[in-house]
């Protein structure tokens, strides 16, 4: 149990001996009980909605076992994380403070982001076009191609090929970029090509003109927002566990009132788990409209839509795959980690970074 969801609203959470205990409400009896035995030893990270109640013994033995927990809102807007004390990082600290501000060094970094979220949304759209029966040998994927929807009828294959070949055309015109604000006009043209694209896969009963956020406008949009905070969060966790700080972008701007390094780290990993995984809810019809609410001028999933939502981000992190880039079997959450690993190394030698790549 790498992960642990707490969900239901008002739950306690106790320690007892080595393990939480989780009381709360039984909906079927209607009586307070406990739902759950978690045990310490099997837990890496806590996901929990912020009207869950941890008792202070249980906050004291999670921290002392370096367990991070992230919080929710009502909304799934992400509040913070409760982290476990790290004050030994000074040094990578002030050495990533004086990388950041070197012009050469954002620009190859942010360079190297762009390249990659690109290459990603490529293949996801080839992969989504393709369906690929043959990868369904018993060989797992992050983006397997046999969960994958077939291709609507409505997205023509001139205008597939059309979309494929001005994407491809974008990496020279990325390899060339002088600023970093040029690599961002890039991103956000081929994003937003990309989008238009992949919305072609969608089913009909579930419309995506264009991305939506704060609030989300519809269901599609609620889901690519509640599965990009939950990846960005771990970004944050990542972050801190190997010393840098998450607050000082690359590609993204440095600003207060976000961790725009987590932003960066997360960009290669939105096509493949965040967009594939809400094509795949929909498609499938794991999620309908019974999963989510209107609230406050937007969508959003509701309690029910994100405990399902849970399930399959959490087997998509951890599900193992053969990586062709690193040589050998890994996870999306290993590899969102070693992101992190990478980029603290690339601040003595710029070449050990490598963005995520999808098979």
């Amino acid at each position: 149990m790498p992960t642990a969801c707490l969900n239901q609203t008002h739950c306690r959470v106790h320690l007892t001996g080595e393990r939480l205990e989780v009381y709360g409400r039984n909906e079927a009896s209607e009586k307070e009980e406990l739902l759950r035995e978690i045990p310490l030893r099997d837990l890496d990270r806590l996901i929990t909605s912020e009207n869950v109640h941890f008792t202070s013994p249980a906050l004291g033995e999670i921290l002392r076992r370096g367990i991070p927990i992230h919080f929710f809102s009502w909304n799934g807007r992400f509040l913070g994380n409760f982290l476990p004390s790290q004050n030994h990082h000074g040094l990578s600290r002030i050495r990533q403070y004086q990388r950041t501000l070197d012009p050469a060094f954002a620009l190859q970094m942010a360079g190297r982001m762009v390249t990659a979220k690109l290459y990603n949304q490529r293949r996801v759209l080839q992969r989504l076009w393709a369906s690929r029966s043959e990868d369904a040998e018993g060989e797992a994927d992050p983006c397997p191609a046999d969960s994958l929807p077939n291709p609507a009828s409505g997205h023509g294959q001139s205008e597939m090929e059309s979309t494929l070949k001005w994407l491809d055309a974008l990496f020279a015109s990325i390899r060339v970029s002088t600023t970093i604000d040029e690599l961002r006009g890039y991103e956000g043209a081929a994003t937003a090509r990309y989008f238009r694209a992949w919305a072609g896969f969608l089913p009909e009963t579930f419309p995506f003109e264009r991305r939506s956020t704060r609030p989300p406008q519809n269901p599609v949009n609620a889901c690519i927002s509640f599965g990009s905070t939950l990846l960005y969060n771990e970004a944050v966790a990542f972050a801190h566990a190997h010393g840098l700080d998450p607050a000082l972008g690359l590609l993204h701007t440095t600003e207060d009132g976000r961790w725009s390094l987590a932003l960066d780290l997360i960009e290669a990993f939105r096509p493949v788990l965040v967009e594939a995984l809400a094509l795949d809810l929909f498609s499938r019809q794991m999620l309908n409209g019974s999963h989510f609410e209107e609230k406050k001028g937007g969508v959003y999933l509701n309690e029910d839509g994100r405990r399902k939502f849970f399930l399959q981000y959490e087997r998509r992190m951890e599900r193992q795959f053969m990586s062709e880039a690193v040589g050998h079997r890994t996870t999306l959450r290993q590899q969102l980690e070693q992101q992190a690993v990478m980029l603290k190394a690339s601040l003595e030698e710029p070449g050990k970074f490598e963005p995520f790549l999808m098979n």
